[in-house]
């Protein structure tokens, strides 16, 4: 078997044994999973099972007590969350991290310079070539009539979209949504989420989000994953992961 087909048939991400306490509070037991290539996996619990807790372990936000992690067999315990960037992971937020004042299309520009090593986009050599890219995702994102108007103006799902599109100016393997509907109104999450999955489509990239919208997780889900009080819970298939007494018990209020 070839080199390649080796990194291939990896795990793009794998958790072992990972372990965080904040005093008396377990944030993580034992924690261990394994996501591969082109999977889009949903990670479910209630406030404070461990969701968080295990992507700010996974992005380097939070340094695990024990466990370790790695990225296509790499080990990224410990490192910082650019240096694990650099690697291939990129992560939005629940709240979009963007400038208000400043249009789309230089928001994107700031993400370019970010993600980068310098300020080269600000080099005239450099400029023209991270506008066409930037341009290039926001036509992607459906986004691209929006390109010269200011954040401020935007309503909450294109501001989702954007928080989006702009963690992918790295061109990432591993990319990780937190909450990507949260905030977004009935009417446009479902629209929004066919925009984010189909521009994900022309990326060899695997998707972690976190979602507590059980219908978000059901339509889009390859795979679910369930925390509950610091452990996970279940791991299978969005109908079997559902359908798990514990799940129903802790995560979904299904079962009295």
């Amino acid at each position: 078997m070839s080199a390649l087909a080796d990194t291939r048939n990896a795990p793009v991400l794998q958790a072992a044994g990972l372990q965080k306490r904040f005093g008396s509070v377990v944030a993580a037991s034992d924690m261990s999973l394994e996501v591969g290539h082109g999977e889009r996996v949903s990670l479910i619990g209630s406030n404070g099972a461990g969701k968080t807790t295990f992507v700010n372990m996974i992005t380097g936000y939070i340094r695990p007590d024990a466990g370790s992690i790695a990225l296509d067999g790499r080990a990224i315990t410990g490192m910082t969350p650019r240096a694990i960037t650099h690697l291939g992971v990129a992560r939005s937020f629940q709240i979009p991290q963007l400038c208000a004042g400043l249009t789309v299309l230089d928001n994107m520009l700031v993400a370019t310079a970010c993600h980068g090593r310098s300020l080269s986009f600000l080099r005239p050599a450099h400029r023209a070539d991270a506008i066409e890219r930037a341009e290039a995702l926001l036509k992607r994102f459906g986004l691209a009539a929006q390109s010269g108007r200011r954040v401020s103006e935007l309503p909450g799902g294109v501001r989702k979209l954007l928080d989006i599109a702009m963690a992918l100016t790295e061109q990432p393997r591993l990319l990780l949504l937190d909450e990507p509907t949260s905030g977004v109104s009935v009417e446009e999450k479902f629209p929004m989420m066919d925009t984010v999955m189909q521009a994900l489509e022309e990326e060899a990239m695997t998707v972690l989000f976190v979602e507590h919208d059980m219908d978000i997780v059901e339509r889009y889900a390859s795979r679910v994953v369930a925390f509950y009080s610091g452990r996970i819970i279940a791991d299978a298939a969005p109908a079997d992961a559902l359908a798990n007494e514990e799940v129903r018990r802790y995560v979904t209020g299904t079962l009295r």
